[in-house]
């Protein structure tokens, strides 16, 4: 059938992650991207992007010739009866997402598209662009279906394969059926709707954990005015199934490549349709607020001034499992201590050396022990499971202060004050006179 010939425009990780996907579930998938040296690198089966499984799925589909790359969109549509696009659609000036990534491409592919083809929107986009892009082909021959993604980084391949749920959207079932047979092999819920309804339920599923984790910021920091126990309190709403247990973990600030800007582009979106939308307004100023608490957790660890003081970060990226750096929290806490005149070294499992661009205002060290060198107070940034494990008593005998500021609560509090160390964490009481905590 030619419908098992997909293309799939697009090589970043929702792109690369659904075409070696897809290749596993037995589909020829042709997938382009504009980098010549990506493409060239993934023709010898070696990824670009840190997602566990990703590197195997590519290597079987290259050496069972279900899996191909190619330079350029219009190199991968000659034979597709179905052609993804995913495509970058990152936050405008205005807060808007910027399609002029996806617009080019359907620009590009519009005149080599085979008759009664199926152009799917996997990036995340507003509420009306399938509309837009047919408006774009001016094809009546090809239909447009919006088929969100739910993917998680460090998650990816178990996420597209096991998905929770499959959301489909169109104005035309045929193209939406035709879609939905492609993830046939795989058990999860399919939901068949119109084109609006799916790009909505995208944005509003991103915007509610946003707002949820920006809710369970705030209930930290009431927990540390109130001496009640952050963990203790998620603990006890978890248990309601009503609200579950998933995303009640303080951190940071929200962050990565979806949160930040699907939060700002639905927001966008509700004050052009001239619907007020305070709630999330108020989850975005909440992250940005949580970011300042971080910095004066540090600020007044090290004696109330960062000018001129070193500073060890452990994690750089936006959270553990990834190596994207995007609109990490992380970087955007090291930023505000840079602004301030702090000295900045860090250490992240995942970030090999200086990312020009994103890492500025860091210098990126070797080791977790090289960031602590000297540091008048460690900021635990990234959960990597690893720095759970560190020698805290090397650690001890390398910093100049006393304080580490864990904003993931992963660290054993007690592990540090035998080391000689204060453990400051996010909706905890603050370490008491001997350096305990509850």
């Amino acid at each position: 059938m030619r419908d098992s010939k997909v293309a799939v425009v697009g090589a970043g990780y929702v792109g690369l992650t659904t075409a070696a996907c897809l290749a596993s579930l037995g589909h020829e998938v042709v997938c382009a991207d504009v980098n010549r040296a990506k493409v060239n690198a993934l023709c010898r089966g070696e990824t670009t992007i840190q997602e566990p499984g990703i590197c195997e799925l590519v290597v079987d589909g290259l050496a069972a010739q279900r899996l191909k790359f190619v330079l350029g969109a219009s190199a991968a549509i000659p034979e597709a009866g179905i052609v993804f696009l995913c495509v970058p659609t990152p936050m405008g000036p205005d807060g808007a997402a910027d399609l002029s990534a996806l617009e080019s491409v359907v620009t590009e592919l519009r005149r080599g598209l085979l008759p009664d083809c199926v152009v799917v929107n996997k990036s995340t986009v507003p509420v009306g662009t399938a509309v837009r892009v047919a408006g774009l082909l001016d094809r009546a021959d090809v239909a447009v279906v919006s088929n969100p993604e739910f993917l998680r980084e460090g998650m990816a391949v178990r996420d597209f394969l096991g998905p929770d749920r499959i959301v489909i959207g169109s104005d035309d079932p045929d193209a939406a059926k035709r879609v939905a047979a492609l993830y046939g092999n795989l058990s999860a819920p399919v939901l068949l709707t119109d084109s609006a309804s799916a790009e909505m339920i995208k944005y509003a599923s991103n915007c509610y954990l946003a707002t949820r984790l920006s809710y369970v910021n705030t209930i930290a920091e009431l927990c540390e005015h109130l001496g009640a126990d952050i963990g203790d309190v998620t603990a006890g709403m978890g248990y309601d199934p009503r609200i579950g247990r998933s995303f009640l973990q303080p951190g940071p600030g929200w962050g990565g490549s979806c949160l930040s800007k699907d939060t700002h582009a639905l927001l966008r979106v509700a004050e052009d349709a001239g619907c007020g939308f305070p709630v999330l307004r108020a989850a975005i100023d909440t992250n940005v607020h949580q970011h300042d608490l971080v910095v004066d957790k540090v600020r007044q660890a090290v004696g109330g001034r960062l000018a001129g003081v070193r500073v060890g970060l452990l994690g750089l990226t936006f959270k553990a499992g990834t190596d994207d750096l995007r609109d990490s929290p992380a970087l955007e806490i090291a930023d505000r201590m840079a602004a301030e005149g702090a000295e900045l070294v860090g250490y992240d499992p995942a970030v090999d050396g200086p990312v020009p661009g994103a890492t500025d205002r860091v210098q990126v060290a070797e080791t977790a022990y090289h960031a602590a060198m000297g540091a008048a107070a460690v900021v635990l940034l990234t959960d990597w499971p690893e720095f759970r494990g560190l020698d805290w008593d090397r650690i001890a005998g390398l910093v100049a202060g006393r304080s580490v500021i864990d904003t993931r609560n992963l660290l054993d509090p007690l592990v540090l004050h035998r080391a000689g160390l204060s453990c400051l964490r996010i909706g905890h009481p603050a370490p008491d006179e001997v350096g305990l905590v509850r």
